[in-house]
């Protein structure tokens, strides 16, 4: 949502400012004429080689505005971007990475970067050089800013955003990006109905997410798992992750905060799962409160039961994850939904078939999205309307359609009345028309919102239902039970990141009992050697 209305100089023609002082000279020479024939002449000779230095004064004066004018347009505004890494569609694709929808087809040329910059300027008559580049990790990025590297518009996950809003480092974006009435607005007029209502609804220190984030990608965690080897149900639980049915089968995410929640679902899930806790009418305010639980007492027992974790799975990951489970290695991987679409094509294509589950206990709802940070854009309205105008430009729905591709993850824009998006999700899920076995799948709440059923349905063959359509667009009732995980204070940090730590590197528990016998013996080997040196001196004495 980052649109603000751009100012267009007036622009003072030479042409006009020529017209006038030709007139003027015209003039004062035919009253000079009525004076007499030669003293006019004369005295119109003089006048009109006066005024015609006048005049061509007055043009160099035009001219020198003219070059102004046109110094100030062809200046050029420098935007400092930072983004994930392969997280915007770089451009050059073949003839038949085509996407050919019923409203027309999109294809990438050019890198998004590029185009931004030809369609600033086109728009806005102004040149604008993004100098753009990667993180692999929140973490990094968070670094990078600490050791003072500067970007305008930057686009962290959803806790990191809450983190540097408490940290007063973010720029609020204008009241010219929320206007619906400027069709460059496409953020505003286009994001899901969804996902602006949690933007909105979702709070750091009393103000809404919405007015300082713009969301981009979105997605749920999940369990992607072999069908062949794993249940439904099974997989349907967080509690798939030390079951020992599966050991050395399964596969972790390597962090903190992604191993923290599953292990919150699986340790809470009799409660999660009780008929009390889930027609509680507070019960989205209780289930992100129990999946934000850090006290000292939680913490203690999650780090036991990922130590049990660290014992049963095949191995903590960040991305290998995708490659173990499309060559079998393991049977089930806690998964991010856009990697599990990703994980899922690529299983296809050797025959391979793989599900998508989302726990029954709970999910984590994600969000990356875009912010500027005030070291960067604040009191420089032109780098602000940059900003904003490069976040619009993502959200418009053609380019929309292009990250998705490219990137595998959701967008949070819908389309507003643009009807493309929707059009790419039955594009590549949709079933084919000579097709029977075919599930109609409900996505009003994402493109049209809540209570609107049944107005963006895609009729999609059954097995999608379960696979890489219910992982990019996930049903309602996967939704429903979602919970943000929220950004924790310093010391409950500290005391989670203590715990990774000791997960992660040194569990005493698995310290064999000779070692601690050996251990035992030496220190009183070393505390007699000192009472017998002790004894000694004062012998001596």
């Amino acid at each position: 949502t980052f649109y603000s209305n751009i100012c267009v100089c007036c622009v003072t023609g030479i042409d006009h400012e020529y017209t006038v002082s030709q007139g003027r000279k015209e003039r004062i020479m035919m009253a000079g004429m009525k004076s007499g024939i030669k003293s006019s002449i004369i005295f119109g000779l003089i006048l009109s080689l006066g005024l015609t230095l006048s005049g061509g004064m007055q043009v160099k004066a035009a001219d020198d505005k003219k070059a102004d004018k046109k110094a100030t347009n062809e200046k050029t505004v420098t935007l400092r971007i930072s983004n994930w890494e392969e997280y915007l569609d770089e451009g050059d694709w073949d003839e038949e990475d085509t996407i050919d929808l019923e409203s027309g087809d999109i294809i990438g040329e050019n890198s998004m970067v590029e185009d931004f910059e030809d369609w600033y300027y086109e728009t806005y008559g102004i040149h604008v050089k993004v100098e753009y580049s990667t993180y692999g990790t929140n973490e990094d990025l968070y670094n990078m800013l600490t050791l003072g590297d500067t970007y305008d518009l930057i686009c962290p996950s959803e806790y990191k955003i809450m983190k540097m809003k408490k940290e007063g480092t973010l720029e609020p974006l204008s009241d010219n990006f929320f206007d619906t009435s400027d069709p460059e607005n496409y953020y505003i007029n286009g994001v899901s109905p969804y996902i602006k209502s949690v933007y909105d609804n979702s709070k750091v220190d009393g103000e809404s997410w919405s007015k300082y984030a713009a969301g981009y990608m979105w997605g749920l965690t999940g369990i992607v798992y072999n069908p062949e080897e794993v249940t439904r149900e099974e997989a349907s639980s967080w509690k798939i992750l030390d079951d020992p049915k599966y050991k050395s089968q399964i596969t972790i995410k390597d962090n903190v905060r992604d191993s923290y929640f599953a292990a919150l679902g699986a340790l809470k899930s009799d409660l999660l799962t009780s008929d009390a806790f889930k027609n509680d009418p507070n019960y989205h305010d209780n289930l992100e409160k129990e999946m934000n639980d850090a006290s000292p007492e939680t913490i203690a027992e999650v780090q036991e039961y990922l130590q049990d974790v660290k014992k049963n799975a095949f191995s903590f990951e960040s991305d290998s994850g995708k490659a173990d489970m499309i060559t079998g290695k393991v049977v089930a991987n806690l998964q991010w939904s856009g990697d599990g679409v990703y994980t899922l094509d690529q299983a296809d294509e050797d025959d391979f078939p793989l599900e998508f589950a989302v726990p029954e206990e709970a999910t984590n709802i994600y969000f990356d999205g875009w912010v500027m940070l005030k070291s960067g854009v604040h009191d420089d309205a032109a780098k602000q309307q940059a900003a904003e105008a490069f976040i619009n430009f993502t959200s418009r729905p053609d380019n929309v359609i292009r990250n998705m591709n490219y990137v595998g993850y959701t967008s949070v824009i819908a389309g507003g009345n643009d009807p493309r998006i929707f059009e790419y999700a039955d594009w590549c899920y949709g079933a084919e028309d000579d097709e029977t076995d075919v599930t109609p799948y409900d996505l009003s709440y994402f493109f049209s919102g809540e209570g609107t059923e049944g107005e963006y349905v895609i009729h999609a063959p059954t097995d999608q239902v379960e696979r890489q359509l219910f992982a990019q667009y996930p049903d309602q009732d996967a939704i429903s039970r979602s919970s943000i995980m929220l950004n924790f204070d310093d010391t409950q940090n500290q005391e989670i990141n203590q715990m990774w730590i000791s997960v992660r590197c040194y569990d005493v528990r698995d310290i064999p009992i000779w070692v601690w016998v050996l251990a035992g013996t030496g220190v009183l080997l070393l505390v007699g050697l000192m009472i017998r040196k002790k004894v000694r001196q004062r012998g001596n004495l």
